[in-house]
Order: C-alpha cells, then structure tokens, then sequence
C-alpha cells in the first residue's frame, strides 16, 4: 500500500493521533475518517490509550455501544465539564418529579369536580342519574381520555 493511499484510508484516530493505520485498527471501525470530530473529543475525555485498552478488553459485540457510550459522555463533558451526563439525568429527574406533582395537582382536581357534578344532580331526572342517559358516565378516568399526550381536547360531552 503506498503512503498516499494510506493516509486517505487512515480512520479518525489514526489520523488524530498521526500513526499509520493497520487493517486491524481497534479504532477503525468506530470512529471513520469521515467524522474526524468524534475521536477528537473522546480523545480530549478519556485519552486515546484508555479508549484503545477499553474496546480492547470487551468483547467484540458490545465494541460499537462502549464507543457509541464514549462519544455520547465525552460530547456531555464538554459542554459541561463536572456533571456530564449525570447532569442531564439529574435535571430529567427533576422534570419527572414535577410533573408527577402536577398529574397528581391535576387528577384531584378532576376528582373534586366530579364530586361537585355528582352533588348537583338533579334528584328529579327521569333516569335518577342526575339527567345523564344510560350510556354516559360521569367517571372522565375511563373515558379514554389520555393526558400523557397533548391532542385531548375536553367537551362538553365529558362533563355534565
């Protein structure tokens, strides 16, 4: 192979670290010259030894996720040095936490406007259901109603 050929094939590793790159590359088939950026930064993380040791000692099925796992933590840790990726699960945590809050806020909400609506009927209908025909129900959490997805809409149809 001459060295002209050599250099345009070489994968972004072998380039960063400017070394020849052997058909054998641990790094070759996870970080393609095509995407110089990738290697740079888990490069700049971990160190190029440390990414070669590590892929070296995994078996060859689980490679593409370990490299994959690297450049994801490694593009986190440069945008925020301390946290990482911990960071982003910690502040997704919180919002998880929030809105379950806001869930629970909600369905007692709808629970106290149901107990109202079912004080208000009135005793009179002819179906002793407050004026509701057979085939409505005052229970919304049955109803089909999905709030985990933001086309419901509420009607009229929905509430007494």
């Amino acid at each position: 192979m001459s060295s002209g050929s050599s250099s345009s094939t070489r994968c972004a590793g072998c380039k960063h670290l400017r070394r020849k790159c052997s058909p054998d590359c641990i790094l070759a088939p996870y970080f393609p010259p095509s995407n110089p950026g990738r290697f740079a930064s888990v490069h700049e993380v971990f160190g190029a030894s440390n990414v070669t040791k590590t892929l070296e000692q995994l078996p060859d099925p689980l490679r593409r996720d370990a490299a994959e796992s690297m450049v994801h933590e490694a593009m986190q840790r440069m945008r925020d040095p301390v946290y990482g990726c911990a960071g982003i699960i910690t502040h997704l945590q919180r919002q998880i936490t929030q809105l379950r809050g806001e869930i629970s806020r909600t369905e007692g909400e709808i629970a106290q406007l149901i107990s109202s609506a079912q004080q208000h009927r009135s005793p009179l209908s002819p179906h002793g259901n407050g004026g509701l025909r057979g085939d409505q129900s005052l229970n919304i959490f049955n109803s089909g109603l999905d709030y985990h997805r933001n086309d419901f809409a509420f009607n009229d149809d929905n509430f007494p």
